[in-house]
């Protein structure tokens, strides 16, 4: 599928201060010029705040990272996690069509989209809330058939369960993630076979799910000014040292003069 930036554009993008702060906390993650490796969740990052990922957005990155703008472009043309266009200011609905949840009922999901939000994908319902798209397969067969928005897996949905998730969202509610019917992880739908007595309910819900609630961040992050800088590898928070386009142009230039020299 051919992917292309929007035809309408901002005309500028900045990190708010929160998520600036986190940006450059992502990059002291990687070695000193290595600071390109931070790109994909930087590009999430940027993606959450506004929506959707734009090209002030991308070349933002792309300078705060020091890299040229086509290799950001790259990233986010290359995987479908990157919205390149704009989608429901509430929730964008990814919804796995392969064959397992394609069995399971994804096809009365797309329904439910088509009923609810739009006829076709990517196109935004309209009151501006939401808009949905069916994908390729999102590694939860065992849950299926499920949606994605953002981050967060909403699973073991059925027509019902799904058109009444939109209508809590639509009503400014937040369902909590994971599965729709009350199972821990993955196990059999029927209940536990083995390690019967392993205490699973230690907490009220596995661990992505847990940290989604703990964190209160789920759907859809605005600002990230009300979440905690989750930096552990630092201990407190460092600004990194990003590498000036200028410079990694000269690297490149240097690098190329020795391989044309070596010849």
């Amino acid at each position: 599928m051919l992917r292309r930036l929007h035809a309408d554009q901002p005309s500028a993008f900045a990190f708010t201060p929160a998520n600036q702060a986190w940006a450059e906390a992502q990059m002291t993650k990687f070695p000193e010029g290595r600071q390109a490796s931070a790109v994909i969740p930087l590009l999430w990052r940027a993606q959450e705040q506004e929506g959707w990922l734009t090209r002030p957005a991308i070349e933002a990155v792309a300078d705060l990272l020091g890299m040229a703008y086509i290799r950001v472009l790259e990233v986010a043309t290359f995987y479908f996690m990157f919205q390149l266009q704009p989608v429901g200011q509430i929730a964008h609905f990814q919804i796995c069509g392969t064959t397992t949840c394609m069995i399971c009922g994804a096809e009365d999901l797309v329904s439910v989209c088509k009923e609810k939000i739009a006829s076709k994908p990517h196109v935004i319902s309209e009151d501006g809330k939401f808009s949905w798209e069916e994908v390729e397969c999102l590694g939860a067969c065992a849950n299926a058939p499920m949606v994605q928005i953002g981050k967060d897996y909403y699973e073991d949905l059925t027509a019902e369960k799904f058109a009444d998730l939109i209508d809590q969202l639509a009503a400014g509610e937040v369902p909590t993630p994971g599965s729709q019917t009350g199972r821990y992880a993955a196990e059999p739908a029927t209940g536990l076979t083995s390690l019967q007595d392993h205490e699973v309910g230690k907490v009220a819900f596995n661990a992505s799910v847990q940290l989604a609630v703990d964190l209160g961040d789920t759907v859809k992050r605005i600002d990230g000014s009300e979440l905690p800088l989750l930096t552990p590898w630092l201990g407190k928070v460092a600004k990194s040292k990003a590498a000036p386009k200028a410079k990694v142009k000269a690297a490149a230039k240097t690098k190329t003069a020795k391989a044309k020299a070596a010849k």
